[in-house]
């Protein structure tokens, strides 16, 4: 992140205290030409958030005043913006006290999504908390460097049941050369991959979840990754080459298409 804005205010050193203690939830979203897509996605997941982590509601109508002051003092109309929901006061000795919550809005260059397909390798993990978006990164971002290690560009999790969930920061769709189909199991249900589900029904084409472990691999054709930075296709998981990653881009790039860029303009914000 280039710049950082608390409450519409530029970050100063007292919020590094607060920053230690780790605990609190974020969305990260795409600015294009001041607007965005799935913004009523991004905010139902800060409500979410924020009640179960805070015990408390996030005031909308301010977030939106924060981000837009925060985007006009950076004069980007383009960029990749991280919203934080945090508490200065919160005290991790007495976590049921209550306290308010402060809004940290980082402001950044726009996002690019990978062109070239990846290979991820799969590694047995579940994240805590999965249906949350939390600041708890610090195991994604290790399995992420121990792939890339051993020669593989990202991480896949599979869970204690052997399912596959999610990528270390993304989700992902298969095709088996027919169908588009989900992985069912317990993951951080992205924006992005909601998007894409939506695009597809108004494709005419309804979702299909399965549980799909490493062996089922052998009948996939093709598997994409998705999160707020994009879309883009994944050519091999572990020793498992998938040939027909392109053409399923090609498809959820013509699902994401169907949701509308919506200006940051009034009180409301954008719709979905």
């Amino acid at each position: 992140m280039s710049r950082l804005f608390c409450n519409g205010q530029p970050v100063d050193a007292s919020l590094l205290g607060s920053a230690l203690v780790n605990y609190g939830h974020f969305t990260s979203l795409q600015v294009r030409d001041g607007a965005v897509q799935g913004w009523a996605l991004h905010v139902q997941r800060l409500q979410q958030g924020t009640r179960e982590l805070f015990d408390t509601q996030l005031d909308v109508a301010q977030l939106l005043a924060w981000l837009k002051q925060a985007l006009a003092a950076c004069d980007a109309t383009d960029a990749s913006v991280r919203i934080t929901v945090f508490s200065k006061a919160f005290d991790f000795r007495q976590p049921l006290r209550a306290v308010p919550v402060d809004v940290l809005i980082g402001v950044g260059a726009p996002a690019v999504s990978p062109v070239a397909g990846r290979a991820v390798v799969p590694v047995r993990y579940q994240r805590e908390l999965a249906h949350l978006k939390h600041v708890g990164t610090f195991p994604l971002f290790h399995y992420r460097r121990q792939a890339m290690a051993e020669g593989f560009d990202d991480a896949l999790f599979v869970d204690q049941a052997g399912r596959i969930s999610e990528g270390s920061t993304w989700n992902l769709a298969f095709w088996d050369g027919a169908q588009v189909i989900w992985p069912q199991a317990c993951a951080l249900r992205g924006v992005t991959e909601a998007l894409l589900i939506r695009g597809l029904e108004e494709l005419g084409q309804a979702p299909v979840w399965r549980e799909i472990d490493l062996p089922a691999l052998a009948g996939m054709r093709g598997a994409v990754a998705c999160n707020a930075a994009g879309i883009w296709p994944l050519l091999r998981i572990g020793d498992a080459r998938l040939e027909g990653s392109e053409r399923l881009l090609t498809l959820l790039q013509r699902a994401l298409g169907q949701a509308p860029w919506l200006p940051l303009q009034d009180g409301n914000g954008p719709g979905a």
